[in-house]
């Protein structure tokens, strides 16, 4: 079957993925050619189903960036119902639980929301659509495009009805090309285009190597008896060795509902540790099982953090766009909070492409194709002094617990003054090879408060297109057997949450083989990220597919 030639659409400013920061750009854009009474048009697209539908977060939510965007948010009704009303911090063992006397300083959430990130999302949405946003969900930016010069012109969505042979099939449409003066990419964590930028333009020459986590999570109603609406609770501590960065967090919302999530460090050493059973073991904890029983669990998902900070910025900018949010790294690791600043930066972005094309702040209208101003703005706000504060705090951890938390209280003093940066180190290069590490034995789900893999996934209501090409790629595909299996035993089939990844063998007893369950797959990206070779390469699948995460996450 020949393939229909795309449609083009073009715009003044494009703006990939609706997540908080890429609909705070949207908003703050059309909110500008309001007051100045310019024309400015705005497109943002979205490949979850939905604009939220792929939105995983916790979320305490420090409401900064929203005062500033939409001053009289709680007149518009914005999801903001749950106001922290107390913060624990413990330490656990196996058996007991300690309660510090006091959180950190950065985890006091005074003044802050526990809410549904999705439903913010979906609110912040409608508010970008009434200022005359175009939002188009379900579809997937599957390729950057450039024009002559090499600059960014904007991209092109994802084919939809190719066939796992690469082949159309009789349900094909093809994809369209989106142009615009300048693309901002808000794809968040491990963005797929946003990867390729940093290889082409050489955006992490003068950063180092981002760090990620992976946040797995529940969302629970659990017996009204045991709902404290706008308690906070994070723990660190067991079920994690000494050595591994992590820990959880229980946020009690409205309506008996609790969100309930574990973040692993992933330069986590011993390739044989399993983040999802790791989750499940620390629910059965005789201090946090109780929450749970005789409740009910409504949804699971998973996601990858950037935990770099700082250092890990990369450059922002290159010829027809710029990176915002969780895509260069902006997240609060202390504070386990990125969304303000994730905002915030799409914000000052906008107030930048903005300027820069309409000749705002004495520039020319026609001033070249890189928004040079867009950085040097963010370091004259608020989220530039407030990342530099804390940027020792996680790699200090990579002593271990005990030295990374009084690092952490010697940085807090210190108001991050102190005369050195810490560095980060890759994270796909941190596991030992299996023989050397020791072999973790997790207790069998109950299925009362521990689950396993595949009734998780189903919670998350993850679905793909089968019959399309696989989105998750080997760049070798003898490696996974030859290097992963022979020297890591497979760490695939643990660190992925999903049970997307299987060695299996025929019935004869043959050779192994990796099998990919591709419509398991959450999109988390912590495979692109652990891979020991980097050898498993992420890219988007059809537009749409994917988990459907409801409203309560």
């Amino acid at each position: 079957m020949e393939r229909e030639p795309r449609e083009v659409m073009e715009y003044d400013v494009l703006i990939v993925g609706a997540g908080p920061s890429g609909l705070a750009a949207a908003i703050r854009l059309r909110q500008r050619a309001v007051e100045t009474g310019q024309e400015l048009s705005v497109c943002v697209i979205e490949k979850g189903s939905e604009v939220g539908a792929h939105l995983l977060s916790g979320a305490v939510f420090e409401p900064h960036a929203l005062d500033e965007l939409i001053p009289d948010w709680k007149e518009k009704g914005a999801p903001l119902t749950t106001p922290a009303r107390e913060d624990r911090f413990l330490y656990l063992t196996e058996t007991k639980a300690y309660k510090s006397p006091f959180a950190p300083p950065q985890m006091n959430n005074h003044g802050n929301y526990i809410i549904s990130l999705g439903n913010l999302a979906r609110w912040m949405g409608s508010q970008a659509e009434e200022l005359g946003v175009e939002i188009y969900p379900g579809f997937a930016a599957a390729e950057v495009l450039y024009d002559d010069r090499g600059a960014v012109k904007g991209v092109a969505t994802g084919d939809m009805g190719i066939g796992k042979d690469g082949e159309p099939t009789g349900n094909y449409t093809p994809g369209m090309e989106l142009h615009a003066k300048q693309t901002i990419f808000a794809e968040g964590c491990r963005g797929s285009l946003t990867k390729t930028l940093f290889e082409r333009f050489d955006l992490r020459r003068d950063c180092q190597p981002q760090t990620y986590g992976l946040g797995i999570k529940e969302l629970w109603e659990v017996d009204p008896s045991q709902s404290k609406p706008g308690l906070i609770v994070h723990t660190i501590g067991w079920p994690m060795d000494p050595k591994t960065y992590g820990g959880s967090w229980l946020y009690h919302m409205e309506g008996n509902l609790v969100s309930v999530g574990f973040v692993v460090g992933l330069d986590y050493w011993n390739p044989h540790m399993s983040p999802f059973e790791e989750f499940q073991r620390y629910k059965t904890h005789p201090a946090i099982r109780p929450t749970f029983e005789g409740g009910r669990r409504l949804a699971y998902g998973a996601r990858a953090l950037s935990e770099g900070g700082f250092q890990s910025i990369p450059k922002l900018t290159f010829p027809g766009g710029l990176i915002i949010g969780d895509g260069a790294g902006f997240l609060n690791v202390p504070k386990i909070k990125g969304n303000h600043t994730a905002m915030k930066s799409g914000m000052v972005a906008a107030e930048a492409v903005f300027d820069h094309l309409t000749g705002g702040a004495g520039n020319p209208p026609d001033n070249g194709p890189e928004v040079i101003a867009y950085p040097e703005r963010l370091k004259q706000s608020w989220v530039w002094p407030e990342l530099y504060a804390v940027r020792n705090i996680r790699p200090g951890f990579q002593k271990g617990l005990w030295a990374g938390l009084a690092n952490a209280a010697y940085e807090t003093a210190l108001k991050g003054k102190s005369p050195w940066t810490l560095k980060h180190h890759a994270d796909n290069t941190t596991l030992v090879k299996a023989s050397e590490a020791p072999k973790i034995a997790y207790p069998k789900p109950d299925g009362k408060v521990s689950f396993d893999r595949l009734s998780s996934v189903y919670l998350s209501n993850t679905n793909h297109e089968e019959d399309q090409p696989p989105h998750l790629t080997l760049k070798d595909k003898s490696v996974p057997i030859t290097v992963n299996l022979a020297l890591y035993d497979a760490p695939e089939q643990r660190y992925c949450p999903a049970g997307v990844y299987e060695i299996v063998r025929n019935d004869d007893g043959g050779d192994p083989r990796l099998q990919i369950n591709a419509q398991n797959c959450v999109h988390c990206k912590t495979c692109d990220i652990k891979d020991p070779t980097q050898n498993i390469n992420w890219v988007v699948p059809e537009g749409g597919g994917g988990p459907n995460y409801p409203g309560g996450m």
